[in-house]
């Protein structure tokens, strides 16, 4: 990806993410670029094209922090699993909150747009690539289902934390409290 494709399309995040998906048309890409009128539609011709763009940017930066957490990882165990993890989840609530926002829209496109469920389970599938050998060195008893749990519960914080802000969020200890049990989990 080259800087211009990264600065329209951290553009188009930042639409997302502040104005919301009804807002997201090429102009205004362009103008929270401080591009000219025209530059996104040079790139991306169609409002899906631009959208699996911002997906594919979306992806790259969680990837980035996902990454993170696992180089913080050593050793490993519940405790230090569970206070990192918080820091990120809480990282997406709040600095991270506008590229949060933002791929929550685009999940919600998805629902309508089988392009993007594609390119949302072939994230879904780099993060299991090293997410699953992770939770099984926690002990999960079946680390694809811990996985799917790990995430539903990441995401029902994120959504509940984005839609009613608390000031005082730390999703330390909801982590910390069902982990066991996502850790215990049978198959799927």
């Amino acid at each position: 990806m080259d800087a211009r494709q990264r600065q329209l399309l951290d553009a188009a995040i930042t639409v997302l993410g502040t104005r919301g998906p009804r807002h997201l048309t090429h102009r205004a890409v362009d103008e929270a670029a401080g591009l000219p009128t025209g530059s996104t539609s040079n790139r991306y011709r169609t409002r899906e094209a631009l959208l699996t763009g911002v997906l594919t940017r979306i992806l790259e930066a969680e990837t980035t922090g996902w990454n993170h957490l696992a180089t913080h990882l050593d050793p490993i165990d519940p405790d230090t699993f569970t206070t990192t993890l918080g820091t990120l989840v809480h990282q997406l609530a709040t600095t991270g909150r506008t590229l949060t926002l933002a791929r929550l829209a685009i999940f919600a496109e998805a629902a309508h747009q089988p392009a993007l469920r594609h390119h949302i389970t072939h994230g879904r599938q780099q993060l299991a690539t090293w997410a699953t050998p992770l939770l099984a060195a926690l002990g999960a008893r079946h680390p694809a289902t811990a996985l799917a749990l790990l995430l539903a519960l990441i995401d029902g914080l994120l959504n509940y934390q984005l839609a009613n802000p608390d000031p005082t969020f730390d999703p330390t200890a909801a982590l910390a409290a069902v982990l066991p049990a996502i850790l215990d989990a049978g198959p799927a």
